[in-house]
């Protein structure tokens, strides 16, 4: 009876190096194994943002890309969603504090859909009727400066701090708020 030989799958595989998009400077994310192009294609990969943009305040912050194209060895992706994550956001909640969650579906001015999920906390406890009152000119103000920026200015100023310091600075005269945070921006595919 003759002995087979089992082939090594691993050794098969190709490595490839993984690309962020353009609005991070086409930085190199990593490596992923695949044994052919269209294998590494729409997977998923996750990345602290303080890996891309070599700023320790952006710790907290996760990005997910999807790989969108395979070009020899390297894999581009595109952004598909950016979140907090849930150790942060919880301590940012304390006791004698309101908070102001969100959920909406926006559309910048190129005609790219997303989901935006926002939450504000007030220095001090509030009243529901104030509350309701944030949440609505929150959304207001949200989709008016999603209409007039393109996609990659918007999540450029999410990820800069700028549209939450604009929008926070705009609620203040309703109630005063400690901090106004982007929980997570989902990219419509």
């Amino acid at each position: 009876m003759a002995i087979q030989k089992k082939v090594d799958t691993w050794k098969l595989k190709k490595w490839y190096s993984v690309y962020a998009p353009k609005a991070f400077n086409n930085a190199l994310v990593g490596e992923m194994p695949a044994n052919e192009d269209k294998v590494a294609i729409n997977r998923n990969i996750v990345v602290s943002l303080d890996h891309l943009t070599k700023n320790p305040n952006h710790a907290y912050t996760n990005v997910v890309l999807k790989v969108t194209d395979v070009e020899g060895t390297a894999a581009h992706t595109k952004i598909v969603s950016i979140q907090q994550l849930y150790s942060y956001i919880r301590s940012l909640v304390r006791r004698y504090r309101s908070i102001v969650a969100s959920v909406q579906p926006v559309t910048t001015s190129n005609g790219t859909k997303m989901v935006i999920k926002l939450l504000a906390i007030t220095k001090g406890r509030t009243a529901h009727s104030k509350i309701l009152g944030i949440r609505s000119e929150m959304n207001q103000l949200t989709s008016e400066f999603f209409k007039a920026n393109d996609s990659d200015a918007a999540i450029n100023a999410i990820i800069e701090g700028r549209f939450q310091a604009e929008i926070a600075g705009k609620l203040s005269h309703i109630a005063p708020l400690n901090k106004l945070e982007v929980r997570k921006l989902e990219v419509e595919q």
